[in-house]
């Protein structure tokens, strides 16, 4: 395995006071699916929105290591300080890894459905990934065009609205701001939590706000000894009618949860 791309991580920044809070993004996802969360914090926060490796602007890697990119994403907080952390999906494994990896750099932990468990959603994934790698690009003259034709693929809007969210268009024509076959070739380690990623640290003892949708099935009663076990101070918070995309889905709820979850106790020093 490639170690880690040197090369920064691709942010955006927004507000120009306050505590720093720094938002991690999903699988297929990239910092600007943030914008809209980010900005309701901007006024008394300085919100970083990242792109993790493989993903948005950021720089892709010969292979995926998501102690890698804990890594790397520690090094870039580390001039802001403590900062609060908030992860969702696969960004909330690397925001979990950073906590655990990195307690001095997290002052507080918001990790949005997700879990340290091993899930079973490679197929899924993997058709998406096939479906957009399957797409002839040349014979696209709209972004309408792509989204035709992930139509049988991608049946539903939200999720096809969200992967051509990818799709760019520059002099060259069309592509995919994806690293789609790497990505591809880890989707193991990707929705995999693997022991070794943990056995060298300790609990962290921040807060952590392990944040559901309630018709999602990735935060299960199940689970909550694997969330305990490495986060002893979590709090579980349900957010109703939302599934997995928790914060495009009920973003009103979503911004009220995390203005509690940013004015919540500190964490002791």
């Amino acid at each position: 395995m490639s170690g880690p791309s040197t090369e920064p991580l691709h942010t955006v920044s927004l507000g120009d006071s306050g505590p720093p809070v720094v938002f991690c993004h999903g699988l297929f996802g990239q910092g600007r699916n943030w914008t809209q969360i980010g900005k309701e914090l901007a006024d008394d926060h300085r919100v970083l929105l990242v792109d993790l490796p493989n993903h948005g602007q950021s720089p892709w890697t010969e292979s995926v290591d998501l102690v890698d990119d804990a890594d790397r994403l520690a090094e870039l907080i580390r001039p802001l300080g403590p900062v609060a952390l908030v992860g969702h999906s696969m960004g909330g494994k690397v925001a979990m890894l950073t906590a655990l990896r990195h307690p001095d750099l997290v002052e507080r932990l918001a990790i949005v459905d997700i879990s340290p468990v091993t899930y079973d959603s490679k197929d899924e994934f993997a058709g998406y990934i096939d479906a957009m790698t399957a797409l002839d690009l040349d014979a696209i003259e709209r972004r309408s065009d792509a989204d035709a034709r992930l139509r049988q693929a991608v049946p539903i809007p939200m999720v096809r609205s969200f992967l051509l969210q990818n799709l760019r268009r520059s002099d060259e024509g069309w592509r995919w701001q994806l690293n789609l076959p790497v990505l591809r070739a880890a989707l193991d380690d990707i929705g995999g939590w693997h022991e070794e990623w943990t056995q060298d640290s300790e609990p962290y003892d921040g807060p952590t706000w392990w944040i559901a949708g309630a018709n999602s099935a990735y935060v299960q009663d199940e689970y909550a000894p694997a969330m305990e076990a490495l986060f002893p101070r979590v709090r579980r918070v349900t957010v109703k009618e939302a599934g997995h995309w928790v914060h495009s889905e009920r973003p009103d709820v979503f911004v009220q949860v995390l203005e509690q979850f940013l004015s919540s106790g500190r964490r002791p020093r």
